[in-house]
């Protein structure tokens, strides 16, 4: 695993699973598959960053502030020396230190991993690749959810599909976790 490589885990938090406030599509198989990212960047001892959301906005309806919802997924709990950013935005930059934790840590790449894959994953990718980092998206460790527009529902299938083939190739390069795990 390259020693300038680290994890980011985007909003691998309760509210997104079953009974939470903002149920994906399949969450718990992308945690798992983020838990196994996790478990190879913990023993082959790279940076780890966990970005959580913690809502700010009026009328918001999940992540709210001091709720269960908050909380990260057991799967991808993070150890008391891994740094925690916590975000207000979809993007994972703004308005966080987590530019200046991937430059104090010497970071040249990120494998991002986490939910919702047409929000806040595809954010923090595509502002990582603007930061001039090479990204890569594990696209079975993201999840995300049935969209509606104009009268016209899109299953979370084809809107996670999109939204990875949006970003393949210009802002990341996007693969499973086996094809990225052997990368690294």
């Amino acid at each position: 695993m390259d020693a300038t490589t680290a994890l980011l885990l985007i909003d691998i938090q309760l509210d997104y699973f079953p009974g939470g406030r903002m149920e994906l599509v399949e969450p718990q198989a992308a945690a798992a598959k983020a838990s196994r990212l996790l478990t190879a960047f913990r023993q082959a001892k790279r940076p780890v960053f966990h970005v959580r959301h913690i809502s700010t906005r009026p009328g918001t309806a999940f992540f709210l502030p001091d709720t269960d919802g908050v909380a990260f997924h057991p799967a991808v709990e993070p150890l008391p020396d891994e740094a925690v950013i916590t975000k207000h935005f979809p993007n994972s930059f703004r308005e966080t230190l987590l530019l200046e934790f991937l430059r104090h840590s010497s970071v040249s790449s990120l494998l991002i991993s986490g939910m919702m894959t047409h929000m806040c994953v595809h954010a923090a990718a595509r502002a990582a690749a603007d930061l001039g980092f090479a990204c890569s998206v594990a696209s079975d460790a993201c999840a995300t959810r049935d969209m509606a527009f104009g009268g016209i529902t899109v299953p979370a299938a084809h809107v996670h599909t999109a939204f990875l083939g949006a970003l393949h190739g210009t802002y990341a390069h996007v693969a499973d976790c086996d094809t990225l795990l052997a990368m690294f």
